[in-house]
């Protein structure tokens, strides 16, 4: 599915060297919601995707929503300036279709950058409920939700959201460490643990989901499949996506991209890295294997800009965060 497709984009760069003069701050001053943008990278007001920042989601097909959250970390902090960095990364990616795709998500759907949740960082106890009722608020829309990160605890709450709107769903995680670590008081907020607390409650499916590039040691799966970082990179690409396939079957589909599930030759920029995990090119090979699968949320994790002196961990987080969009959209329609 192309929608305005080649054509569109030929049209698009015609006018690219006209259009870079009077493109400007197109988080604001954009009419429409889809299609590429060619305002100068290095400067502007800053959007995902230079998408045009909205509250009204009539129409939408994809709402991106920052979360600035790091007060769940059990190692350095530094997530919570993620969602700005990342939108930063993404302005590079905003003047072409994803290459490698036959979908261009950018052109044929209409998304929009939904700005970041607020909460009162000193009333840490409310902050899960304030984020699953804003993800609740986006999915209530009909929009697909994006969600940029924070550190991996904002998964359990957007879960939570997403569970009541599809059910029990099977979780597609990418990650060094599995973040099933046994915690029963279920009040605590930890990025290690919310994932038991996923499976326990029945938000999460464990044998119809699977865990990418671990490499932190935790005998208890919950009955969670791993895939592994060494057996990623002594198999073939299509050959871990077709298994993760098989494992979520036509299920619906939560994916999380932790940042740290890459190597930290490749993003550094986290709160706890360990070596030995996947590249960007085995990351981006394998979500592309899994066109088609019922996705139906996701997020990018875990992205520190205090440990990314060359902003490389970002760029990854912007890669994957469109990747997920292309994943998402592989077998959708857009509304309008």
């Amino acid at each position: 599915m192309l929608g305005q497709g080649v054509i569109g984009q030929k049209r698009d760069r015609a006018m690219a060297l006209e259009d870079v003069v009077g493109e400007v701050d197109n988080a604001f001053t954009r009419e429409r919601r889809s299609g590429l943008s060619y305002e100068a990278a290095y400067g502007g007001a800053l959007s995902f995707l230079r998408r045009r920042y909205s509250k009204d989601l009539s129409g939408v097909d994809v709402a991106v929503t920052g979360v600035p959250f790091d007060q769940a970390v059990t190692n350095r902090s530094g997530t919570r300036l993620g969602p700005r960095a990342i939108r930063e990364a993404s302005a590079l990616q905003a003047f072409d279709a994803p290459y490698g795709w036959k979908i261009d998500p950018i052109s044929d759907f209409s998304i929009v950058d939904y700005g970041d949740l607020a909460y009162d960082y000193g009333k840490q106890a409310e902050f899960p409920a304030r984020l699953e009722a804003h993800v609740a608020r986006i999915l209530a829309s009909g929009a697909a939700c994006l969600t940029l990160g924070g550190d991996h605890y904002i998964s359990y709450p957007i879960l939570r959201a997403h569970a009541a709107v599809h059910g029990p769903l099977s979780l597609i995680q990418f990650d060094a460490h599995s973040d099933t670590w046994v915690d029963n008081d279920y009040d605590r907020i930890d990025h290690g643990t919310m994932f038991y607390k996923a499976v326990k409650q029945g938000l999460v499916v464990p044998e119809r989901s699977v865990q990418v590039g671990i490499r932190t040691t935790n005998p208890d799966t919950l009955g969670v499949h791993i895939i592994d970082a060494p057996e990623v990179h002594e198999s073939r690409a299509s050959e871990v996506a077709a298994r993760i396939r098989g494992i979520v079957g036509e299920s619906p589909v939560y994916v999380t991209f932790d940042i740290d599930a890459l190597d930290p030759a490749f993003a550094p920029g986290t709160g706890t890295p360990v070596s030995g995990g996947l590249s960007s090119a085995q990351a981006m090979a394998i979500l592309r294997g899994l066109s088609g699968i019922n996705m139906v949320g996701m997020d990018v994790v875990e992205v520190s800009p205090p440990y990314d002196t060359t902003g490389v961990t970002a760029i990854a987080g912007a890669h994957m965060a469109v990747e997920l969009l292309c994943l998402w959209a592989a077998n959708k329609k857009p509304r309008g």
